[in-house]
């Protein structure tokens, strides 16, 4: 391609260097007052999928994309060369332009370019089933505000790596609340910033992270779930909108199985077994973490499951219940409160509290057990649910008087061996 009187640049096959596998390498040729350099550009291409005429791949080529972005972008940067050189010099040729070119200071490693590189790794992990596909939606919407960030803080679409520094993480995390984000999710979103970084890292992008000290800190938040004459009261009520139902008898099924809406939106018909106890069980991979969480089914999640057995979504989709997306499911539970007198904030995952403290926790389950049905990995985790309610105090308490105490008040003389001897031991002087 002709740029101008003195140069031009041309991309070509060079069939004798023709690869085992039937590749071509394209190289690049620049020429300039008659004279000639030229230099490989790193492509390879079948002979068959490249145009002679316009020095392009064809679109059946499967690189062709990148090549002839490759050759477009190349193009550019060797006519900004000369035209530098020839700012600087009253003599250019072929071979300087190819210098200038080739050996050009990399550029440094930015914020962006780390985000791509750790969010195009997870997306493939993602594609094998090795990751949550809600996961890298987080990642995703870190780095749109990262990016918004960016634009109000420093009117800039990226920043380099090395231009960071340990503010930038109390600063993100405070811009985060101006935009109305609570402060436990702009921590975490933080967090998620620094395993941005720690990945950049171990790229090699950065010798290490300067918001790696930044200490992410929680707020232990209030999570409501159902007392028992609450989940009474939603099984009893009537319902007659279909919709409305549904919803009911899938968040039922979840405060007696622990599941959250991704597993029990995936579960299926062979997601059932027999234990070796000979009752029914059910079993999951979390999506979030890849724990199983395995659990018993109570009568009530029975019933549900059988009372869905012949629904047309469930049959047409292989599905276990016929669980809604998340945004119109949590819609649904606030009509569900309306309608059941509840005066709580319904979410997908306050059934999945509910099992954890009123189905289990407080009926002395031990937290190891929940935890394991729970699915976690961390018992710190499972402790978050081990809120010591009033009515678990209240148990405790009753199986304390009816060991300590007699139906009339007195105290039971075997609780303590013999009373009058602890009322009358003296310490040895």
């Amino acid at each position: 391609m002709k740029v101008n009187q003195e140069l031009s640049i041309l991309f070509w096959l060079w069939k004798a260097k023709q690869t085992n596998d039937g590749l071509v390498p394209v190289y690049v040729r620049i020429t300039l007052n008659g004279l000639r350099d030229q230099f490989s550009s790193g492509k390879k291409i079948n002979a068959d999928h490249w145009n002679e005429e316009t020095g392009f791949a064809v679109k059946a080529c499967k690189d062709a994309a990148s090549i002839n972005a490759y050759i477009t972008l190349t193009t550019k940067e060797l006519e900004k060369a000369y035209d530098q050189l020839c700012n600087e010099h009253d003599v250019v040729t072929a071979k300087m332009v190819k210098d200038h070119f080739l050996h050009k200071p990399e550029p440094k490693a930015s914020l962006m370019h780390a985000f791509k590189i750790h969010n195009d790794e997870f997306a493939e992990k993602v594609s094998k089933g090795k990751g949550s596909p809600g996961t890298l939606a987080r990642y995703d919407r870190l780095q749109r505000k990262v990016e918004a960030f960016l634009k109000k803080k420093f009117k800039a679409n990226d920043i380099a790596l090395d231009q960071m520094q340990y503010s930038f993480a109390s600063r993100f995390y405070h811009y985060l609340l101006m935009e109305d984000i609570d402060e436990n999710t702009s921590m975490k979103y933080v967090k998620t910033l620094k395993q941005v970084m720690a990945k950049a890292v171990t790229e090699g992008m950065i010798a290490q992270s300067p918001i790696n000290n930044f200490k992410c800190s929680y707020k232990d938040p209030d999570r409501d779930y159902l007392e028992m004459d609450e989940i009474i009261k939603m099984y009893n009520k009537e319902i007659t909108c279909q919709r409305i139902a549904e919803v009911r008898d899938v968040y039922l099924f979840c405060c007696f199985t622990g599941y959250a809406f991704e597993t029990v939106y995936a579960l299926r018909p062979e997601n059932i077994f027999t234990g070796v106890d000979g009752g029914l069980w059910i079993s999951k991979d979390r999506a979030k973490s890849g724990t199983e969480e395995t659990v018993p089914l109570f009568p009530i999640a029975l019933a549900i499951i059988e009372k869905y057995k012949r629904h047309p979504y469930c049959v047409n989709e292989n599905k276990l219940l016929p669980v809604n997306c998340n945004q119109r499911y949590n819609s649904y539970l606030k009509e569900l409160a309306d309608i059941c007198g509840i005066n709580k904030h319904l979410t997908t995952h306050t059934a999945r509290h509910t099992f954890a403290t009123t189905v289990t926790l407080e009926n002395d389950v031990p937290i190891e057990t929940v935890s394991k049905m729970l699915g976690h990995k961390d018992m710190r985790t499972t402790q978050i649910y081990a809120k010591i309610t009033k009515r678990k105090i209240s148990n405790n308490m009753k199986a304390l008087h009816e060991k300590l105490f007699e139906n009339n008040g007195t105290l039971r003389m075997s609780s303590f061996g013999n009373i009058n001897e602890v009322a009358t031991h003296k310490e040895p002087h």
